[in-house]
Formats: structure tokens, sequence, C-alpha cells
């Protein structure tokens, strides 16, 4: 059996049609060679897992790498000292025995015998469960490790805050960080990598008020981890250049690449996943009956459409989150329904979960979601707990099929239409209501007009409270619609220009505006503006 996208646990390069991350090995093994005590902190299924087992592979000829997972501890490990200290020697004893053994990746000679006194001395704690063994006689023999190995000693945990008891967890941290600060006097790791969701610097964010005692001096030496886990589009060309090898689908490699770039930031995840969903759910369908049918631009778009109607882990995450942080949700509402820019300020916590969590990135101070898929799916969501207080008439349900004329969506009617329903409804309702749900509105019309056929997305570059652009995928044909509060002529002549050049960028002649004005003599209705070779379509509510 051939190799396949995976997004279940860590990618192995022998099973999985995966990204070459070489370049990314290098850049942390940057951080390895000056000794730099780090996290890597990323969010859900972000790979990191993957680059770790790869980074031990890598970081092999050169140290000792104990690689271990916190999560195989269990929550029994960290009832008292005594038990986690045990069951961190054991581990960390099984840890090295495989790595003597194991005949894969040159690992037979990973670990020297000159450290060969220490194990015996752990093995022979362990087979008497000493009952005193504490953290402080744990690090006294991690130390004379370090201090008896012929190569340096490098630590790597993954899921590092999947702990139960939050104390011992933390008087483990204070070691750690106690033996790595004082390296030049005693015996240390000669880096420490930790991997997690959250970022030991946040991790009272999980904490939380449970122990007021504690203090920020475990976490605070750690280096700055500005090394890019996100897949290039480069990268992911990559991948795809392989399977083509494999399977000959005669995909546009290119066109595929930056598709799944563009509508993911290169999130690992949403890459491999969709990938998955193109090979083995879309091709063979009615649809697409083949590979060279599935893996084009409708195929992906089909694939997205699956993906953002599905409850994968990923999703199932990051919704746990929105409820679990309602600072967090609220950030992000304002931010898509409102278009509120949200700008960093240092200690905002509310913008700092939602970078740790995966759902924003910054960008020169300015927050943006992270990517479309995450987007789109934020907006179906928000939209669904938005429809309950809108009149379920505004809906394009009922008369969706008008819409379509020879599988084509007439954009022309829709508009058309919504002006109608619009008036209907809203046309006295306050300024501040208008305001903060006028988008809403307008997608909450279109989405049952193009589910099932389409996919929309926002330009994450205009979304503001004066200007949205809407990008629909319909069968493919793209349609740009301008949503856009009324600031008088002159503010909308200058849209007029802005949709015109972004028209460009999409090869299109035909683009479409609807402008929320609040003025009580305004004139409402559709008009047509020519503009160079383009034809506007406004519509004015």
């Amino acid at each position: 059996m051939g190799k396949i996208f995976n997004v279940s646990a860590d990618c192995k390069p022998n099973l999985h049609y995966m990204v070459d991350i070489t370049e990314r090995l290098q850049k942390i093994k940057e951080f390895v060679d000056r000794g730099e005590y780090f996290t890597i902190n990323r969010a859900r299924q972000y790979g990191k897992t993957t680059t770790l087992r790869a980074l031990k592979r890598y970081l092999i000829n050169e140290y000792v790498v104990i690689s271990m997972d916190f999560q195989k501890l269990g929550t029994g490990a960290f009832i008292n000292e005594n038990v986690f200290s045990l069951k961190f020697a054991r581990y960390f004893l099984n840890v090295l025995k495989y790595a003597r053994h194991s005949p894969e990746n040159g690992m037979e000679d990973a670990v020297p015998d000159s450290v060969n006194h220490v194990l015996l001395e752990l093995e022979e704690i362990i087979r008497t469960e000493k009952g005193s063994f504490s953290l402080f006689e744990l690090f006294l023999l991690l130390s004379q490790f370090c201090a008896s190995s012929d190569k340096p000693v490098v630590l790597i945990i993954d899921e590092v805050d999947s702990v139960s008891n939050n104390q011992v967890f933390l008087d483990f941290l204070a070691q750690l960080r106690g033996y790595y600060i004082d390296r030049d006097e005693t015996a240390a790791f000669r880096s420490v990598i930790l991997a997690s969701v959250y970022d030991i610097r946040n991790l009272k964010l999980k904490i939380r008020d449970q122990d007021e005692h504690i203090t920020d001096s475990p976490w605070n030496i750690t280096a700055d981890f500005n090394v890019d886990m996100s897949l290039s589009e480069q990268g992911i060309a990559g991948m795809l250049e392989e399977y083509e090898q494999d399977c000959h689908s005669g995909m546009n490699i290119q066109e595929i690449a930056a598709l799944l770039y563009g509508y993911t930031a290169g999130y690992p995840y949403l890459v491999s996943r969709l990938c998955k969903l193109i090979d083995e759910q879309i091709a063979g369908s009615k649809e697409f009956p083949d590979k060279t049918a599935a893996w084009t631009k409708n195929g992906f778009l089909a694939a997205a459409r699956i993906l953002l109607t599905e409850n994968n882990t990923l999703f199932e995450s990051l919704d746990n989150k929105l409820l679990d942080f309602p600072e967090l949700k609220e950030l992000l509402k304002n931010l898509l329904l409102r278009g509120k820019p949200a700008e960093y300020v240092p200690g905002d916590m509310g913008i700092r979960t939602a970078v740790m969590f995966g759902f924003i990135v910054l960008e020169n101070g300015v927050v943006s979601i992270a990517n479309r898929i995450f987007e789109t799916r934020l907006y179906n969501g928000f939209l669904a707990e938005q429809s309950r207080y809108i009149p379920a008439s505004l809906s394009g349900e009922d008369v969706k099929n008008q819409f379509i004329s020879n599988g084509h969506l007439d954009m022309d009617l829709v508009l058309h239409k919504f002006v109608s329903h619009y008036t209907e409804l809203f046309g006295n309702s306050s300024e501040k209501f208008l305001e903060d749900n006028g988008r809403c509105i307008f997608l909450l019309y279109m989405k049952p007009i193009i589910n099932g056929t389409g996919n929309y997305y926002i330009e994450a570059h205009t979304r503001t409270n004066r200007r949205t652009d809407v990008i629909i995928d319909f069968r493919g044909k793209q349609y740009i619609i301008e949503l856009k509060i009324w600031h008088g002529l002159e503010y909308n002549h200058r849209g007029e220009e802005q949709l015109s050049e972004y028209l460009d960028s999409y090869k299109l002649k035909r683009g479409y505006m609807v402008s929320f004005n609040f003025n009580k003599n305004k004139e409402v209705g559709i008009n047509k503006v020519l503009l160079g070779d383009k034809v506007l379509i406004e519509a004015v509510v």
C-alpha cells in the first residue's frame, strides 16, 4: 500500500505525504547549538509532534536527545513529588534503553557508555520504588548523567501542559529552571525544549486561580521562539510533486498549492485534511469521477465545503476554547461581525489567548483571523447564533432557486431581492443596530443561496467597520461584493475606484457594492456604474 495524507498523530516520512521541514529543523538546531531554553507553543495539530520527532533524528549525531511526552506519564504521575520523580525516572530510563538498542536512524550509538553508572543507579531506585525519592534527588542524578555524557544532552518534553497537579508540575519546572541557570557551575542539559499549546509563560491561563501563590519564576527564562511552523506554498508544492510521482493525476501543482496555502495560511492539519478529502472522498464521486477531475480548483472547493461542515478534532478543540474563554469569543465577534479592528496591546489577554490557540495572527500589531478556513467556520457559527434574532423571511432559502440560471448565480437579481427584503424588514431600524448587524444580515441572506454549491470568504485587508469585501466562489465563477457604510459621495467614489482595482486582481469586469445608508433622505435601490472597462452594480439600503 502506498503513502497517504495523514491527519492523525505525527507524520512518518515512509508512510505519509508530508512537506520537507529540513529548513525548519536547521533553524531550531541553531537554538539548541546556542544552548537555549525555549518553548514551542502552537495551536492543536500544528505539527509540533512531527517536528519534535524529526528534530530528535536531526540532532542525534551531535547530542544525546531525551525526548519525552508528558501525556504518557498519565494523570496519576502528578499525585505527589515522590510518585512523579519515580515515574519520570522510569520513563527517562526507557527512552535511553530504546535509543541505545533501536536499529533505526543510527540511534544504536545515541547513548554513550560513560553514563552507564548513572543508569544503573536509576534502575535500582526504580526497582525498589524508593519512597523518599524526591525531585531534588532526581535532578542530582540527571545532573550526574549530563556530567558523565561524552556528548551534550538535550531534553525535549512534548505536551508539557498536560498536568493534573499544578504544584508538582511547577516544582519540576522550578528545578529544571534552577539547574539550567546554574549550568556554568553544575552540569545540566545543554538545551531544554518544552512543547505545548499553552506557552509556559501563559500557563496561568490553564491553571486559572487554583493556586494563587504561584509566581512567574518557573517560566521567565524561556527564549523567544520565532521559527515559522506553518507550511509554505513552496513546501506544499513539493509534497504535491511527490504525490504526482505516485498517482499521476495531472494536476496543476502550483495552482493547487496556491489554493491550499491561500485558504489555510499553511496550517499543517488543514493542508493535510484538504488533500486527504480530495484524494479519498472527492476523487471517485459523481461530480469528480477520478483523480484528474478531483485535483482541480473545483475539486478543491468541494473539499473545502466538506471540511467546513465536518466536526473534526481541530474544530472541536477550537469550539471548546470559545466556551472556555468568553473574552476570546467576544473579540472574534467584534472583529468579524461588527468589523471593529483590534490592535495588539501588551497585556491584552483576549488577544494573547487568541494567538496562542491559533485563531488569529498579528501583522504589524494588527489582528487578523489566521486563515480563510477558520474565518469562514467562525462566520458560519456566529451567523447561526445571530439568525435566531433575524426574521426568517430575510433568508434567501425560500427563493434561492430563482437566483440560479443555467447553473450560474444571478448576482444582479440577488441584490435586487436583498434590497427589497432588507428595506421591508429593517427600513425603520436604528443606525446602531444596522451598523452592528448589516454585514451579518447580508451574509445570512446569501448563505442559503450558495450553500452546498458555493464557498464564500472575507478579504481580511478590507474587513473594517467601513468596508468589507466578500468573495464568493460559485461553480467556477467568482463574485466580489463590497459591503460598506455610506459616508458621503466622495467616500463612495473612492470605494468604487478601490473595487475596480480589486477586480483587476481577480481578472473580473463586473463587481457589486452594498451600501448601508443611514441618511433620512437616501434613495434606496440599484444603480449601474460604468468605470472604465468595469461595470459596478451598486445597491443602496
